[in-house]
């Protein structure tokens, strides 16, 4: 079995091969980018922040306080940053959702309304009334401020093992004490205990680093992607009670149709088979007994397929991983299967991630003009994730009749959730999480 890669840094921690994958170097990159991008945002940002600034000059000056002026100031800095920090922090927000790839593999939107027309009055108005821009603007407080303090913060902490490792030549480089918190070593043999100690530290750098720009990237993702209330609509209602009765019921139409129907038509088609050959050629009665049977045997083709598409018998007896593996085997496109499953999984929530990749991966076939896709499926927190991903031109839409919302609202029932990341151009990605724990 193949097992998932892990789709974001804070995913990849958890994995064995953290340390030998790319995730700690993506993590240092992203901390290492972090005070640069903050220092380039804070130019605009410290000009919207002069009315303030003088404000305080007022405050600590030599001169009497006018507390008047010193008001005028404060309320003209909060206007000036309300109607700036917008226009900073959308395209900002642009280059964190680029930047975010580093830690996150998986696509992220903002949720910015279209605005028809070139006016700017109508676009300015638009996106100042938008949660999406404040959410931004919020994130880009945060960036030049706690995000950048932290990133700086983590990376000294990131050096400090190296500095202890090279301590020893230091103190033989300068000929001197090195002194290292309450510690002083005057010679490199002192400083052998410091280099031990930094060599036992080194291992947890590459952990630190990853935690560090996880975090980050989830707070990023939490702010500039699309809100929950964006996603395909979700359903709360009676869900065990109406999973347990849709089950009862998908199970006795499968076995009144494998056993009953099914098997009748078996024996139809074994007896007009026998017909035919009992009917000489010549006989005006065999042309008719053939086309019967040729019609018996396309309407057994159909029925099993019928009987395959209530619940394929390869999920009841090998499970989700083998019925994916199984549906990729049949799309007309290259699909590649990831699934890293720990076990067998509650039917319901088996049969529903399945009828979900079936979907997406029709949907893919028809709609997508993609050259191959992806399945994914793993458990993570007792949730089960799957996300089918193709490299199509995108611009797929839930309302477009592509029987996306029937799905999600299937998967609502057992109280998970699908969302879809389409932009124009792709890649697309269709996510479902479902709570699988047994």
């Amino acid at each position: 079995m193949i097992s998932a890669p892990p789709a974001t840094a804070l995913e990849a921690l958890a994995t064995r091969r953290y340390l030998l994958g790319p995730w700690p170097w993506r993590a240092l990159a992203h901390l290492l980018a972090t005070p640069l991008v903050a220092l380039v945002a804070w130019v605009p940002i410290g000009l919207l922040c002069l009315p303030w600034l003088g404000a305080v000059s007022k405050l600590r000056g030599p001169d009497p306080v006018d507390y008047g002026t010193v008001a005028g100031l404060a309320v003209t800095g909060c206007v000036v940053l309300a109607a700036g920090l917008p226009l900073v922090a959308i395209p900002l927000a642009g280059v964190e959702r680029r930047r975010l790839r580093l830690l996150d593999a998986r696509p992220v939107e903002g949720d910015h309304r279209a605005v028809l027309g070139p006016a700017v009055g109508r676009l300015l108005r638009t996106r100042y009334t938008e949660a999406a821009t404040w959410r931004e603007a919020g994130y880009a407080a945060l960036l030049v401020s706690v995000l950048c303090l932290g990133a700086v913060a983590v990376l000294g902490l990131a050096v400090a093992p190296l500095v202890l490792l090279t301590s020893p030549l230091v103190v033989a480089v300068a000929d001197g004490p090195i002194v290292i918190g309450p510690a002083t070593a005057d010679t490199p043999g002192e400083a052998v205990g410091f280099a031990l100690l930094g060599l036992l530290l080194l291992p947890a750098v590459p952990y630190l680093l990853g935690a560090a720009a996880g975090a980050h990237g989830a707070l990023a993702r939490a702010l500039l992607g699309a809100p929950v209330s964006a996603e395909l609509r979700q359903v709360s209602r009676s869900r065990a009670r109406l999973v347990d009765a849709f089950e009862t019921e998908r199970r006795r139409i499968e076995r009144d149709l494998h056993d009953g129907a099914q098997e009748r038509l078996v024996g139809l088609t074994l007896q007009l088979g026998m017909a035919r050959l009992d009917v000489p050629p010549t006989s005006p009665a065999h042309e008719t007994i053939t086309a019967a049977h040729t019609q018996a045997k396309q309407l057994m083709g159909e029925l099993r397929e019928l009987v395959h598409g209530i619940h394929p018998r390869v999920l009841t007896d090998r499970g989700l991983p083998a019925a994916l593996g199984e549906l990729a085997d049949r799309s007309p496109l290259p699909v590649t299967v990831h699934a890293g499953l720990p076990g067998r999984l509650p039917d319901a929530v088996e049969a529903t991630a399945y009828f979900v990749v079936a979907e997406a991966l029709t949907n893919v076939a028809k709609h997508s003009g993609a050259g191959s896709a992806t399945v994914t499926a793993r458990c993570t927190g007792g949730v089960l994730v799957v996300e089918v991903a193709d490299d199509g031109r995108g611009g797929a839409d839930p309302a477009g009749g592509t029987g996306l919302v029937g799905l999600a609202d299937r998967v609502a029932v057992l109280d998970g959730r699908v969302s879809l990341s389409s932009p124009h151009g792709g890649p697309t990605v269709l996510r479902m999480e479902l709570p699988c724990r047994g």
